[in-house]
């Protein structure tokens, strides 16, 4: 059975964890779906996670009541109810009565809890949308339809906890993507769901904010929750950085964790889930053995909880057999293993492999450029490519804000980031994609009419192979990521972090076209990924295009302007008839 659990069970750690259940079990109900408002039932296996996650340190240590840790996290498959248990444990943590914080010791040296005074819990989710449907509402619905609905007043904005005399005295709130709204907030306890799918910049600093936030109560005793099924390797989303974090923790990297972490997922002996016909050497599989196999693994990726209804694991199998199926979707979200989505270009681990952070591309360098970008709706980027080296940086990206409809790139700092790497760098050629900045690209040309080229993506035949040379070279490892390193980058500004590049290279997804090479292999070209339009990625093309202006660059044998400068003067010194008596060369 495929487990992480981290770190190892010790006994000497008293636990909180019996009356959190118990309290549980007593108080609350389901939320939204076929038991809603039945009392709440706990399998065995979230009851030993509860043990673990309401750890305290034991009598005689200098510690002794605090919380062992001060995150949890756990990472099941879908459809493990990990949101109304994540609900469940929200609502202790936000209850005027539930023992959730060590009040000292009984004369066994088992803990005593008393309830949080004055909580203030943030829930966080991808979007507003998405707290709402999520833990956020199931919470809503566990207090409107328990025994308890009395002690709080929810509504879709907030859950006030209510004193005795109906004043407010504590609240959870909903937060999607928005740091500088929960700066300075007193949290107690918040709670990330999906944070797989947290992966935007904003998502990530707001993430950033709510836990320097966890130490401003420290009487309180705050932490952190995260409910997540795997995520797609190389995103850089929360749940992945969380996931590196239990993984050192297994290989003894570090000292007293402040994580608990607990994953289950399908190992990897479980396999050949689509049917097949025998070849040499190859063992047929039918679609009855494929099904045989799907189930197993779906049952391992489950645990001892087992179907929630009879034939669920049959039906989840199913889902392999629909046309045009993302298997590796299906194993990322049923199985909880972590795989890259089918639907994406380019594999970000070895995007993340040729990354070489604060590197960067010297002052007076041979490049190639690229640009790509919307005025309005998603992003634009400039990209620089060493062309002796192959060394890539961002040099300039503006994205539009989240939730802003009226935004527009400032065309006069991409401009101002043009000129600066024309003066910066010796610049072989710009290809720029020029829908959307005709003017301005044609402005660039004027001045720069033997540097500035246009170069149309929407050519799908010539841009598929434009982009197979660049999977080429990601394959050949000639390619490598530089780029500043500075957290307080702002768009606009000369430089940009590599991971903003890695990041927009990710992001993109894959479109195959109706075409075939000369081998009769399919063309594909980029466009955003199933599902997740939001994801911008047009510094990923900047860097194609850049790249394809260095692949021109070597074939044509291009120098920088000063030696072909200097070859031309030497030329004209040079005495008619080849005789080379004054020297030059």
């Amino acid at each position: 059975m495929a487990v992480l659990i981290v770190p190892p069970l010790d006994l000497s750690y008293p636990t909180l964890g019996p009356a959190v259940a118990q309290f549980i079990e007593e108080r609350c109900v389901f939320g939204p779906g076929s038991l809603k408002g039945e009392p709440a039932v706990l399998d065995d296996e979230f009851v030993g996670a509860l043990y673990r996650l309401y750890e305290v340190y034991p009598q005689g240590h200098r510690l002794e009541g605090r919380r062992r840790f001060s995150r949890g996290a756990i990472e099941w498959r879908k459809g493990m109810a990990k949101t109304e248990k994540a609900a469940w444990i929200t609502f202790c943590e936000l209850h005027p009565e539930a023992p959730v914080r060590c009040d000292g010791f009984d004369a066994y040296g088992e803990p005593v809890g008393r309830p949080v005074t004055q909580p203030y819990i943030p829930m966080m989710a991808v979007n507003a949308e998405q707290v709402s449907e999520l833990a956020y509402g199931v919470l809503k619905t566990v207090i409107e339809e328990g025994p308890d609905s009395h002690l709080f007043d929810p509504s879709l904005e907030r859950i006030v906890r209510l004193d005795s005399r109906g004043r407010e005295d504590g609240k959870a709130v909903p937060v999607a993507n928005s740091p500088g709204s929960r700066d300075g907030a007193l949290t107690t306890f918040q709670h990330f769901d999906e944070p797989h799918r947290l992966i935007l910049p904003s998502a990530k600093a707001a993430h950033e904010t709510m836990s320097a936030n966890l130490t401003k109560r420290p009487m309180e005793d705050p932490w952190a929750f995260y409910t997540s099924t795997a995520g797609a390797p190389g995103e850089m989303s929360i749940e992945e950085d969380v996931r590196a974090e239990a993984e050192m923790i297994s290989r003894g990297e570090m000292e007293a964790p402040a994580l608990f972490f607990f994953a289950r997922w399908a190992g990897d002996e479980h396999k050949d889930f689509m049917p097949r016909p025998a070849a040499p050497g190859i063992e047929e599989v039918t679609h009855a053995k494929a099904m045989e196999n799907r189930i197993a693994a779906v049952t391992e990726a489950t645990g001892p909880v087992g179907e929630f209804g009879t034939g669920q694991f049959e039906s989840i199998a199913k889902l392999w057999d629909r046309p045009r199926a993302d298997t590796a979707y299906l194993e990322r979200v049923w199985l909880n293993r972590w795989r890259r989505s089918g639907s994406m270009f380019f594999d970000s681990i070895k995007l993340h492999g040729l990354a070489k952070p604060g590197l960067r591309i010297p002052k007076g360098a041979f490049v190639s450029l690229g640009f790509d970008g919307a005025r309005f709706r998603d992003s634009t980027a400039i990209v620089a490519t060493d062309i002796n080296t192959g060394m890539q940086e961002l040099i300039g990206l503006w994205e539009r804000p989240e939730f802003s409809d009226d935004w527009e790139v400032p065309e006069s700092e991409v401009t101002a980031t043009f000129e600066w790497a024309m003066t910066h760098y010796r610049v072989y050629k710009l290809y720029a994609d020029p829908p959307h900045w005709t003017e301005t690209i044609g402005s660039w040309y004027a001045k720069y009419p033997d540097q500035v080229e246009e170069f149309y993506t929407k050519r799908h035949a010539m841009m598929a192979y434009t982009l197979r040379e660049y999977q080429e070279a990601i394959d050949a490892r000639s390619i490598s990521f530089g780029g500043y390193q500075d957290p307080l980058w702002k768009p606009g500004e000369v430089v940009s972090p590599h991971d903003d590049l890695l990041r927009h290279l990710g992001n993109a997804g894959k479109k195959k076209l109706n075409m075939l090479d000369d081998f009769g292999e399919p063309l594909y070209v980029m466009q955003k990924q199933d599902g997740k339009m939001h994801l911008k990625f047009d510094a990923g093309m900047a860097a194609v295009l850049s790249w394809k202006a260095r692949l021109d660059a070597i074939k044509g044998g291009a120098k920088p302007n000063n030696e072909r400068k200097k070859k031309r003067v030497i030329r004209r010194l040079t005495p008619r008839g080849g005789s080379n008596a004054a020297g030059y060369r």
